[in-house]
Order: structure tokens, then sequence, then C-alpha cells
């Protein structure tokens, strides 16, 4: 028996300023149906989908052409067409929204049970049947602890249980429509799949249906049932979820499979989207990997340990302490990356950190060409600095909004290169933008005008400017895009070839840092479990902390089965 629509977007167009945001899109959702929005940023896909709910103002939006049409039984209402008290309703009890980030989504100083007790204020019944109601939630959303749960605040909680305080939220009212935009995005592969798996069970037991926005055609993979491509506001490509991965037709669907590094070999280049969409001859360019074979070591770390001080006294005397990072040793050697992957709380940028001096460790040392920099006075490490760098993972908060990119690239060399000549400084400034594929009129600009893959290369070229012999790389490609990600490992790959540094990847996925990585290293509750090549890792884990990662990795053949 054919499934019921239970919701129709019919030739939908918004523009911004008289410029087209969204071109004539049609989409529908069935009753009891995973339906996936999938694009890059700036596709369009989380306009269409605030549309819904009428969450885009207007102005500045203007609503061109088009119908949004939720149906109940027998009757149909066009959403576009309430006004701003009726829609409030159909949100309130017919649709939800999870939001891709809980922590901004969230109140921060009110209690996590009392912002979901909000949604029962209509209700005539007490506080205690309110609570209850929530508990139940909390339950249900598979949260260990639900009573904790209820009495934490947002910070308090890790990211994984602030998503299913969001999930909670928005299946409270048993909506007939649940919108997730990019729900998992920033979690780890495990928790990831956990937040999956809660979706679709939650999502069979309740009958509803979901509008599930994402980049990642892995996720896709995962829970979809239908998929619909938007490509700069329009829709290029739709139909089941198996048809789409095993055959897609657009060449935009097309790149955003190749596009992944778990698609690939090592050596291989990562094709991008523009090579599918110009109808360039895609080339599968290998450069022979070639594992690194120099003894001669850079980074010897021993016995690094970090610890925070968890409880104080009424004096301030600790009394509890957290240890971060536990008795960790390992080496880098000249021209090699290592890669470091575990969860997020596991101690990987705590470590990174350590080793750069950003954060002090509790004891240990760390060598840099044989030299000890645990003990270097702060002089003595402002003089190393220049060769130890760092790539941050969020490119926008790591840069200045009010500093032009300029400034911010030139800003290490009058440190650190305080006598080199202004024209001089000027165009090695130049000469790193043009190596990390930007024009010189970026010179000029603020971060707020680039996009986040081009913030990122900025982010890059600063850390690049100083010629160091060891980059840690912190997460740096986690919230890109894949298409744009796999620009940014193409780059980091070109500039490690001709400039020879050496680098430490940090990273939660595992496909990326097989892909990267000579040797990897995997860390769990801050001890490294196993060590050894990209491949040995990766093909043949030994550790069950290393196989449950791999395990929870979306992988595009779950579609094919």
């Amino acid at each position: 028996m054919p499934q019921e629509p239970l919701l129709e977007i019919r030739k939908l167009s918004i523009q911004f300023n008289e410029q087209l945001a969204l071109n004539q899109v049609n989409l529908q959702v069935l009753k009891g149906q995973i339906h996936a929005l999938v694009g890059e940023s700036g596709s369009g896909k989380t306009l269409t989908a605030m549309s819904i709910p009428k969450l885009v103002p207007s102005p500045p939006a203007e609503y061109v052409s088009g119908e949004i049409l939720l149906h109940e039984g027998n009757t149909s209402t066009d959403l576009l067409k309430l006004d701003n008290d009726s829609v409030r309703s159909f949100r309130a009890n017919k649709i939800s929204v999870v939001f891709q980030e809980p922590m901004t989504s969230l109140n921060p100083l009110m209690r996590c049970g009392q912002q979901i007790l909000e949604r029962f204020n209509h209700l005539p019944i007490t506080y205690n049947e309110k609570k209850k109601r929530v508990l139940e939630l909390l339950e249900q959303v598979n949260l260990p602890n639900p009573i904790r749960a209820f009495n934490a605040f947002p910070h308090q909680l890790s990211g994984g249980q602030k998503q299913r305080i969001m999930i909670a939220m928005a299946i409270s009212a048993k909506p007939s429509l649940l919108i997730c935009d990019e729900p998992t995005t920033a979690l780890d592969v495990t928790v990831q799949k956990e937040v999956l798996f809660l979706l679709k069970k939650i999502q069979q037991e309740e009958g509803m249906g979901i509008l599930f926005i994402t980049h990642d055609l892995g996720v896709v993979a995962e829970i979809a049932d239908y998929v619909t491509v938007l490509y700069k506001g329009k829709v290029v490509e739709e139909g089941p979820c198996k048809v789409i991965l095993q055959q897609p037709v657009h060449p935009y669907t097309q790149a955003l499979l190749q596009c992944r590094p778990a698609m690939h070999e090592k050596g291989e280049r990562l094709p991008v989207v523009a090579d599918y969409l110009e109808e360039k001859k895609i080339v599968e360019e290998i450069i022979p990997f070639k594992t690194c074979n120099n003894d001669e070591l850079l980074l010897e770390v021993k016995n690094i340990s970090v610890r925070y001080s968890s409880k104080k006294n009424w004096l301030g005397k600790t009394e509890q302490w957290f240890d971060s990072v536990k008795n960790v040793s390992f080496e880098i050697k000249k021209g090699e990356t290592v890669g470091l992957v575990g969860e997020s709380g596991c101690g990987k940028s705590t470590l990174g950190r350590a080793i750069l001096r950003l954060i002090e460790p509790s004891s240990g040392e760390v060598f840099f060409n044989q030299r000890n920099i645990s003990t270097a006075s702060l002089h003595d490490l402002k003089n190393i600095r220049p060769q130890l760098q760092i790539i941050f993972q969020d490119p926008y908060s790591a840069l200045s909004p009010s500093q032009r990119i300029g400034d911010a690239l030139l800003e290490p060399i009058i440190v650190h290169q305080p006598n080199l000549p202004k024209e001089h400084s000027k165009k090695k400034v130049m000469d790193m933008l043009e190596r990390v594929g930007l024009d010189a009129a970026a010179f000029n600009r603020y971060p707020h005008e680039f996009s986040g893959g081009q913030r990122q290369r900025i982010v890059i070229a600063r850390a690049l400017m100083l010629e160091p012999k060891l980059v840690v790389c912190d997460e740096s490609v986690s919230a890109l895009d894949v298409s744009v990600q796999a620009q940014v490992l193409n780059l980091l790959n070109d500039l490690k070839a001709t400039m020879g540094f050496s680098a430490l990847f940090i990273s939660h996925d595992l496909s990326v840092i097989r892909y990267i990585s000579d040797r990897i290293l995997v860390m769990q509750q801050g001890e490294i479990v196993e060590r050894g090549t990209a491949e040995q890792v990766y093909n043949h884990p030994q550790h069950p902390y290393t196989k449950k990662l791999l395990d929870s990795m979306p992988r595009l053949e779950n579609a094919f089965v």
C-alpha cells in the first residue's frame, strides 16, 4: 500500500536582495519516511527546511512563489499563507526541529529539565505530572541518568547528551514532522551512530516523517529512505536512497560520493566538486605514497601527563584531580605525519596543546630536535615557537573578526622577524596566499567575507608563514563539507610535499586519518591504546576500542544491503 504524503513543497522560490536563494524547489516527505536533503553549505538545505515552520524572517527573505502543504487526514494547510499566531500552533504540535548545534540552541542559564517542561506549559496538568512526562522523554532518548540530566545545566552534559535533550524537546508534542538540521555533524562517530539509531527508533515508534538535512552521504546511507540533492538552490537529483547512492546521475551527486577519503587509496588525489561540474576528465592521479623511512626523530614525547583540579575544598585546596592525559609517549620522525584519533574528551587536543606548551603538562618531557622544550624558559620558548605551529578546528574563532587577513598573516612575521623590511613581509604574505589557493584581494578582506573552506585555508597559511618544522592539525577538517574537506586535505598534502614539515593530525574520523597519515595512534580516556602503521590500524585493528570506532563509521555500503 503506497504511503500518504505528509509534506509537499511545490515550486518554492525565495530571494534575498533580488538574488534567488531557492529556485523552484519541489520536495515531498511521506508519512513514516526519513527523507534526506543533501548538499554542501550554501546549497539551500537549511533555508528550505526552516521555511516549513516559517522560521525564515520576511523581510529580509522574500517568498517569490510556491506552496508548503502539510497534510492531515483529508485536509491540507498551506503554511506560507498562515499568520504568525496560526503557524505558531503548528510549530508547537505538528512540526518540530532538532538544530545543528545544541549548545547554542539550549539556554545556558536554565536546567535542561526546565527547558523541556516549558513545552507542557499550555496543558492543564500539575508540575509533578509534567515532570513525570519529561523524565519519560529522557528515558525514551536513552539518557543513562534521566534525573541527573533533568537537573543539569547544558554545559554539564556532553555533546551527544545535549543533542538527546534537543531530540526529547522536539518529540515532546508528538509532531507529525520532525526536521533534523545536521544533528550529527559535530559529533564523534560513536555518538553519531547512537543518535542516528535513536532517531530511526523514535521515527518507527511514533510513525512520524523526518526531513534529515546533511552533507554526508555516508550518514544518508545509514538512515534515509529517500534522497533529494540540492545544489545552488535547485533540486538536481532525487530518488530512493539505494538508487541515488548506487547509480548517481547528476555530476554533483557523483562528486559528493567521490570526494570522501574513504573512497580513495593513499596518494590518490581527492577529486573535488569542480572536477565533475566542469566536466573535466577525471584522472585518478596517484602519487605513490611514500611511507616515511627517515629514522631521524623530530619530536619525542616521554610520559606526558596533564591533570586538572576537579574538586576543591573551602580553602581552595584541590581534593580531587581529573587526569586528561596519562603517561603518553610517542615520537614523530622528520617528514612524517602521525594521526591521533579518538572520541571527544579522550585528551587528543589537550595532548596536542601540551606538546606545544600552550597547556603546561603536569609531568613528562617533550624533546624537539633533541632539545628538551618542557623546561625551556619563556624567552627560549619564544625563539622555538616559529618551528612549532597549530591549525585550529574552528577557523572563524581562530581569526579576529576585526582584523584584516593580511594583518593576521603579517603578525607572526612582525613578532618573530621584526627586522624584515615591510615590502618583503608583504610579499611573503602574498606568496603564501597564492600557495593556499587565494588571490591577492584577500589581503584587505575580513574573515566574515570568506566561506568556511577559505577561512580554513587562511588559518593554514598563517600557521605556515614562518615555515615550521612541526604542525599540529587539531580537527582542522572536521566541520567542513566533504568536498571542501577534500580540497583542504589535498592542500595539506601539497604543502607538506613542498615544505617538508612533519604533522600531528588530530581527528575523530578514522577514514581521514588513514588517508593522510603514515602511522596512527588511537587514544581512549587519556591513554594510547593502539598504535601502528595507518594500514595496520585501519584494516587490522587489535584493540576493541579501535574496532568500535571503525564499526561506528557511516558506510555507503550500508545502503546497498
